[in-house]
């Protein structure tokens, strides 16, 4: 199974639906109740919600996840509706609806595709002793949000951003720069435009000076990492909120509590993050963990603050 402790908790949901199609006097028959296994619809939900929480269990690259609330109903597909549904082959049957939600780190199509296709299947058995020439058809997929998939929401061209590694020892050549290349890295996955790098020694007034520059430049993202900690020479968080106009403490909040999910070490460093004109500063961590954890935990909805800096709001 795929590794997804990097992604964040969020709001993950899914629409969907499906078809089963049928005679025409078998839809009549359904409207009427008088199928002779009884109510179609209630054990086909139940059997369908059901199905959906055992996902897991039925394809192997399914994580559990938890459903938080989901809803199946039905509608009838008759003559009157079928020019509205090109994508089936009859003019009579019953489609599904379906719905679900769940705050986690993986999506949760797969536990609502499950639930329409068990349904769909219940229904299908319910009608084989009235119907012989019942049909499944067109299950899919129509909408789901969160994760990857709210990436476009955060920005719509792709922001310019600057990595400032702030460290005495890589400046001075010997020790050679990881955690500016992982954010590098991490930046360039979400399409962001690379538009500085540098190595600095850490100290205040050099910081300052190098990240002034930037924000003439306008550029709208600037990443530190390094000098966080406690550390006598831990200087980037004391040079960063001396000239910040405008703190963004929940961006800080965000990365120390994804990270205290990891190691109880993230409670040890510091960080700031705040805006200059239109520029975001953020402080990340040194260490290679540390600053991918960090980005981890902010990216991509950081960077809806550049509309907000420019008066956009929410």
């Amino acid at each position: 199974m795929n590794d997804i402790t990097s992604k964040q908790v969020t709001l993950r949901t899914a629409k969907g639906t499906g078809f089963v199609l049928c005679s025409q006097e078998t839809l009549v028959l359904i409207k009427n109740n008088a199928i002779p296994k009884g109510n179609i619809f209630e054990i086909a939900k139940a059997a369908g919600l059901l199905a959906a929480k055992n996902t897991a269990h039925l394809i192997p690259h399914c994580h559990p996840v938890s459903i938080d609330g989901m809803k199946i109903d039905f509608e009838y597909l008759e003559e009157i509706s079928a020019d509205k549904n090109k994508d089936v082959s009859t003019q009579y049957g019953i489609r599904i609806n379906a719905e679900a939600k769940s705050i986690g780190r993986t999506g949760i199509e797969m536990e609502l595709l499950t639930g329409i296709s068990v349904t769909a299947l219940t229904i299908y058995d319910l009608l084989k002793p009235v119907d012989k020439d019942l049909e499944i058809a067109g299950i899919k997929l129509h909408q789901k949000t969160g994760g990857k998939s709210d990436q476009k929401r955060y920005f719509n061209l792709p922001p310019s951003c600057a990595v400032l590694v702030c460290s005495d020892s890589t400046a001075e050549g010997k020790r050679e720069d990881q955690s500016g290349k992982i954010i590098k890295e991490m930046l360039d996955e979400m399409k962001a435009r690379i538009t500085g790098y540098q190595i600095v020694p850490d100290n205040k007034k050099i910081i300052q000076q190098k990240i002034k520059e930037w924000v003439k430049q306008d550029v709208q993202f600037i990443f530190t990492t390094g000098g966080t900690g406690l550390g006598p020479r831990d200087n980037t968080v004391a040079a960063v909120k001396e000239i910040i106009e405008r703190d963004a403490d929940g961006i800080t909040e965000a990365m120390r509590i994804h990270g205290q999910m990891r190691t109880p070490m993230a409670m040890m460093s510091r960080a700031v993050a705040g805006s200059i004109g239109h520029t975001m500063i953020i402080t990340l961590p040194g260490s290679s963990d540390g600053a991918r954890q960090s980005l981890e935990a902010i990216l991509p909805a950081v960077f809806h603050a550049r509309k907000m800096l420019k008066g956009g709001g929410h």
